[in-house]
């Protein structure tokens, strides 16, 4: 969704415009409540972003460390295995998830927050690498470094058992923010995280199946 959809309600009105005798001069219109006129403002209004919560920011955060390790996860398939149709759904995996860290990454800087969480106690002091940061579902070092050493079947079956461990960790995440008060009702987030949820849910059955067709 774009930033725009998740602005309060000003629209541009092209009827305005063409009523206007100096054309360069836009005419921004703020619709009125039920009942209500709409209202002309100033030409120099600014659209604000909608309220956050830090709620959101640490999701995003998050969510940034959590598919980053995703992506880390899909980039061992090529050398690791010949499995057409794991190849397949981690290049899938790999693109979706590359592009929403970038969608993660605007949003947190659009509103002015950092892009990673830091150590409590020590503002600034980047955590997305510390073990205690891991989120829910993320791989272990130790499950990391396993994975990193299979080969063929050995590493397709820890693959789909650690994705759907990574991709339930991410469910909980999302769960966790709209279980939190206030959370989760910026408009783009919101979407996100729905649009997130449904998407892992859909991969864990997809690896679930691949993992049933294998035995």
């Amino acid at each position: 969704m774009s930033l725009a959809a998740s602005l309060p309600a000003i629209f541009f009105s092209s009827a305005m415009w063409a009523q206007q005798t100096d054309p360069a001069k836009p005419v921004v219109v703020q619709p009125g409540a039920p009942g209500k006129p709409s209202k002309t403002l100033p030409a120099s209004t600014k659209a604000k972003l909608p309220p956050w919560s830090h709620a959101d920011v640490e999701f995003m955060q998050g969510m940034i460390m959590h598919h980053s390790q995703a992506v880390e996860m899909t980039a061992l398939i090529a050398s690791h295995t010949e499995n057409k149709d794991l190849r397949l759904l981690g290049a899938r995996i790999s693109s979706s998830q590359s592009d929403e860290i970038k969608f993660m990454q605007r949003w947190l800087a659009a509103r002015g927050e950092p892009l990673s969480m830091a150590t409590p106690g020590i503002p600034g002091m980047d955590m997305s690498h510390e073990p205690a940061a891991l989120m829910p579902g993320m791989l272990t070092p130790e499950q990391m470094e396993t994975l990193r050493k299979a080969k063929g079947a050995e590493f397709d079956h820890l693959f789909f058992t650690g994705m759907i461990q990574h991709h339930n960790g991410a469910l909980t995440m999302v769960q966790d923010l709209f279980d939190t008060a206030g959370a989760g009702q910026d408009a783009d987030l919101f979407n996100f995280a729905t649009d997130a949820d449904n998407t892992q849910r859909a991969e864990i059955r997809i690896m679930q199946a691949m993992l049933e067709k294998k035995r």
